[in-house]
């Protein structure tokens, strides 16, 4: 092989595991999204017999809403995120893209827990994600609470029981 042919084969190489290297990135930034810089707060659980702390990241935005927790593998006990809403709504949320199982609490203007469901990660391909179920808590609410799913559960938060806000991280 003459050298003019080694240097175009190894040229050639070069460019095609660039490409592939490239190409990939490209693809898994597309599929998995760098992870939204969210503010964080303090928000509390009050049961009739106990507060709870977490530590939640607020999705105040539109687009931070939409995001929520997709794409997340994991979430630390006593973490959380929260939703508001400038006025009341009834609006499901979804687990498209997201893989952690979540407890969902939503919550009325004065705080009061009017419901709480389980959420489980939408193990549908790509190609059929729309068709993930929503779930949607049947009353009018302006706040919603995402945890670890079993979270309110293992302490006894039950519907009618309080949220509340701490202070800014």
């Amino acid at each position: 092989m003459g050298a003019r042919l080694k240097w175009a084969l190894t040229a050639l190489a070069v460019a095609l595991a660039a490409y592939g290297y490239y190409a990939g990135t490209r693809l898994q930034l597309e599929t998995t999204p760098a992870p939204m810089q969210l503010r964080q707060r303090v928000l509390y659980v009050t049961t009739p017999t106990k507060t709870y702390e977490l530590i939640v990241e607020v999705a105040e935005t539109p687009e931070q809403q939409a995001r929520g927790l997709m794409y997340r593998t994991e979430l630390a006990e006593n973490r959380g995120m929260v939703f508001l809403f400038p006025r009341a709504t009834d609006a499901g949320f979804w687990m498209k893209n997201t893989k952690i199982p979540l407890s969902i609490a939503f919550f009325d203007k004065n705080g009061r827990i009017v419901r709480i469901l389980q959420m489980d990660p939408c193990t549908l391909p790509p190609e059929e994600s729309d068709r993930c179920p929503v779930y949607a808590p049947g009353t009018a609410y302006v706040g919603a609470l995402e945890v670890n799913q079993g979270w309110f559960a293992a302490r006894g938060v039950k519907e009618g029981d309080s949220i509340s806000f701490g202070p800014w991280k």
